[in-house]
């Protein structure tokens, strides 16, 4: 697993930055929307094809 590369900070969500993109492993994420969470987590039927959920709620999408 290698280091993941941040882009440019464009917010933050629950204390925690909120990324333009992160790329990981050969993989690039753009953020998207926040995820719709509550005290038992955040539902994974939000997400759409090439989604995924970062921790505290950030969907990004696949894009390369």
């Amino acid at each position: 697993m290698s280091k993941a590369v941040y882009g440019p900070r464009i917010g933050s969500h629950l204390g925690k930055p909120i990324y333009k993109s992160i790329e990981r492993d050969g993989h690039r994420y753009e953020y998207d929307r926040l995820a719709w969470c509550d005290d038992e987590g955040c539902p994974l039927h939000q997400l759409g094809n090439n989604e995924v959920l970062f921790k505290p709620g950030l969907i990004y999408r696949l894009t390369g």
